[in-house]
């Protein structure tokens, strides 16, 4: 039997407000909507999300969320261009995304930061492009 991964989703309070994020700031499309959940897709990659007030009812047991920044997950956009790290991530705060952590080369080669959603969701804008100088 193969198996594959086909979507992340993701439960949320405020249904509406993630939608607009991520539909209007980070531009991704919306493939299905409808009441307590939405789909989205880009290039093959699918992110749900769910309103929480679903879960328990669906897996018949209490549930507790994270509060402030969830440091338990982080999406990743990645960009083609090393420094298209720093625009993008520009971009995003001056959209109303919450800065986490500013745009640096890290040790393994990459250049990458951190912003987080309405609902304090983790989401890393990366590039393992070269670095302009060389220096990876």
């Amino acid at each position: 039997m193969g198996t594959r991964f086909k979507m992340v989703g993701i439960f949320v309070n405020d249904l509406d407000t993630m939608v607009e994020f991520y539909r209007d700031v980070l531009g991704v499309e919306v493939k299905t909507m409808g009441e307590g959940y939405a789909l989205f897709e880009h290039e093959g990659i699918e992110l749900g999300f769910f309103a929480r007030s679903m879960l328990p009812e669906f897996i018949e047991e209490d549930v507790t969320y994270p509060s402030g920044v969830n440091g338990t997950f982080s999406l990743t956009i990645d960009v083609d261009d090393f420094y298209d790290v720093d625009d993008e991530f520009e971009r995003l705060v001056e959209a109303g995304a919450t800065a986490v952590a500013q745009p640096k080369d890290v040790p393994w080669g990459q250049r990458s930061s951190m912003i987080a959603d309405p609902e304090g969701n983790l989401i890393e804008i990366s590039s393992w492009g070269k670095a302009p100088d060389g220096d990876f």
